[in-house]
C-alpha cells in the first residue's frame, strides 16, 4: 500500500525532509504501526520516532491516534505537540 508522510517543524529538520512516498509492508495497517515501522530504519529515525517520546500525529489531515487504521493514498503526519507561527 503506497501512503504520503509529512513531518513537521523539529521532526522535519530531525530527519532533513518534509516528507516521502512510501510503499508499507504488509502488516502495517496503522498510523502507530507506520511509525513503528519507520524506527526500523534506525539512527536518526529511531530516536525522533520512539516510543516514548511526545509526538502528534495526523491522518488525512485529522488529529488521530495510534490505532487509527491507514488507507492507500492516505496521508500520515508526524509533528511535535506543539509548534509555534
Amino acid at each position: 500500500m503506497k501512503i504520503e508522510l509529512r513531518y513537521f517543524a523539529s521532526v522535519r529538520e530531525a530527519l532533513n525532509r518534509s516528507g516521502e512516498t512510501v510503499d508499507v509492508p504488509d502488516g502495517v495497517a496503522t498510523v502507530g504501526d507506520v511509525r513503528a515501522w519507520l524506527r526500523v530504519r534506525g539512527g536518526i529515525w529511531a530516536e525522533t520516532l520512539a516510543e516514548g517520546r511526545a509526538l502528534r500525529m495526523a491522518c488525512n489531515h485529522e488529529m488521530t491516534g495510534a490505532g487509527t487504521r491507514i488507507t492507500e493514498g492516505c496521508e500520515v503526519a508526524f509533528f511535535p505537540p506543539v509548534t509555534g507561527g
